[in-house]
């Protein structure tokens, strides 16, 4: 699912815990959808890329873009307004559009939160619709099945979500239908770089293209750095490539497209076997069409961002002269 093919559902993923009741389950993963498109944002507000921060006439120029954009889609306005401004600003708003004390001032109904946390979380992703992947825990009890399945079930309606379940079996509750894979091969997990690892009650999602990963600590920490560099213009962030359409494509982390440069930023997981090995097939398949690869720590970029920059720098400029050198003989 990564990257997952054109027209499929945005896709994130809800690694559950036991809950004493449907409604807190849901109020659980409302939250952290909520929590995930704080982080996504200005990705899904057209026009607020440029919008720094809630001083000045910040605020209310995310609102009005917000209520625009709903003006002309499903969205709903003042939910989107209101979460557009909590997002620029980090803190909830009252009725009036002032700051409020607490994020009990302003309260939308679940079902306006969950079917607008949809629409925005699809938008992020340049996506048709959203599908959550609920990852369920071992040993549920029989109650405890039921208000999972039940939540489950409240979301794909209430809120228009694809909901999936994966990882432990449904013992004693019946009414979901159960495939079974057998994957070829070895799949070893994918973490989110820098950020938190999987566990019970957070939701992980995919990299949005031409940024860097919101829950990604050190994609941002070096694309601060690189934000100062007159060299590095014409960098992309997470972007897809498929040299054949017959080809499965492969997301790298950062991209050079006019020098054919790609940066893949690994964490501890790259030097399992398994995922070396298929981090050297990757390489080798991009190194056939013409591209070269540095890959580069979290470890290196939180500990010596100057050293990590004045690599890239060497890297990109020495692929630049080649790409000249190689026009002026061509």
């Amino acid at each position: 699912m990564a990257p997952p093919p054109p027209g499929a559902p945005a896709i994130l993923t809800y690694f559950a815990e036991p809950a004493r009741s449907v409604a807190e389950m849901v109020s659980t993963v409302l939250a952290e959808l909520e929590r995930a498109a704080i982080e996504l944002f200005p990705a899904w507000l057209p026009g607020a890329e440029n919008i720094a921060g809630p001083g000045g006439a910040g605020a209310d120029a995310v609102r009005f873009l917000a209520l625009r954009l709903a003006s002309s889609t499903h969205h709903f306005g003042p939910f989107l307004a209101h979460l557009a401004e909590r997002a620029l600003t980090g803190a909830p708003t009252g009725p009036s559009g002032r700051p409020a004390p607490s994020a009990r001032a302003v309260r939308f109904a679940a079902e306006v939160r969950a079917a607008g946390l949809a629409r925005v979380l699809a938008a992020g992703f340049g996506r048709p619709h959203t599908a959550l992947l609920v990852h369920v825990p071992e040993g549920l009890s029989p109650a405890g099945e039921e208000i999972l399945v039940a939540a489950c079930e409240w979301l794909a309606e209430r809120a228009d979500l694809g909901v999936w379940l994966t990882g432990a079996g449904l013992s004693h509750v019946d009414r979901v239908e159960t495939v079974t894979l057998s994957p070829a091969g070895h799949l070893t997990p994918d973490p989110v770089r820098g950020a938190r690892p999987p566990s019970t009650g957070a939701i992980r999602y995919p990299a949005v293209a031409g940024i860097p990963h919101p829950a990604s600590k050190v994609e941002k920490a070096l694309e601060a750095a690189l934000a100062t560099c007159h060299w590095a213009h014409g960098r992309a962030w997470n972007q897809t490539y498929q040299s054949h359409p017959l080809i499965n494509p492969i997301r790298v982390d950062l991209l050079w497209r006019q020098e054919r440069c790609v940066i893949e930023i690994d964490g501890p997981e790259h030097r399992h076997q398994h995922r070396h090995a298929a981090d050297r097939e990757r390489d080798l398949r991009l190194a056939k069409d013409g591209y070269a690869v540095l890959r580069i720590t979290n470890a290196e970029v939180l500990t010596d961002i100057r050293g990590v920059v004045g690599r890239l720098e060497r890297f990109v400029r020495s692929r630049s002269a080649d790409t000249l050198e190689g026009s002026r003989h061509a």
